[in-house]
């Protein structure tokens, strides 16, 4: 750095020569110095931000490794539960195949079974039909007198097996000389339980 002194000396009353002017120089920091610490500061800025953005890449790489690690897991997991899922939905429908068929052979021995019962405490009659449409049961037969027809109509409507037992038809039988007979038919329409179709069949009284 270079001091200039422009005051100088004051002139001696006298006179003389004019004093010379001062000039001191000192040192100071140079340009290239100033530019090395500027590129040293930015180097270490890029250098701390490429770090950091590295560690970064890093920890998502691990997460989405570990996420892809799991996806695979849980599909596992799905696929044995399907497999679980589809074994035990067709032991079902084994079973409730198993169950209909029990109750498909079943059923009309026990409906059978219970109309043998009612046709035999009722005296004087003579069961000769029967006809399941799937919701119907109409039985045909005969009798000695009307009452007979009633107690069997009770009878039937006992054995909880039909919602409703109605007479269809009833005429006296001429071709019987020795006795009074009559023919009778009965509608009984089955209760929601016993709603399937039975095969035709026929039963007499002893």
């Amino acid at each position: 750095m270079i001091r200039i002194n422009l005051l100088g000396v004051p002139k001696s009353r006298r006179g003389g020569k004019r004093p010379a002017v001062n000039v001191t120089s000192g040192e100071g920091p140079s340009t290239s110095m100033i530019a090395l610490v500027l590129l040293a500061i930015t180097g270490s800025l890029m250098w701390f931000g490429y770090s950091y953005v590295n560690r970064q890449h890093a920890s998502l790489e691990k997460d989405f490794q570990a996420a892809n690690r799991e996806n695979v897991r849980l599909a596992e997991v799905k696929k044995k539960y399907e497999e679980t899922k589809q074994k035990a939905d067709q032991f079902e429908s084994r079973v409730k195949l198993i169950e209909q068929l029990r109750a498909a052979q079943s059923g009309p021995l026990n409906t059978l079974e219970l109309v043998r019962e009612a046709v035999s405490n009722t005296d004087e009659v003579w069961l000769e039909a029967m006809t399941d449409d799937g919701k119907n049961v109409n039985f045909s037969g005969m009798a000695l007198n009307t009452n007979s027809v009633a107690d069997l109509m009770v009878s039937l409507q006992k054995t909880g097996l039909f919602k409703t037992v109605e007479m269809k038809e009833t005429v006296q039988d001429n071709g019987l000389k020795e006795l009074q007979a009559f023919k009778f038919e009965l509608v009984c329409e089955k209760t929601s339980s016993q709603a399937k179709p039975e095969t035709k069949t026929a039963e007499k009284k002893s």
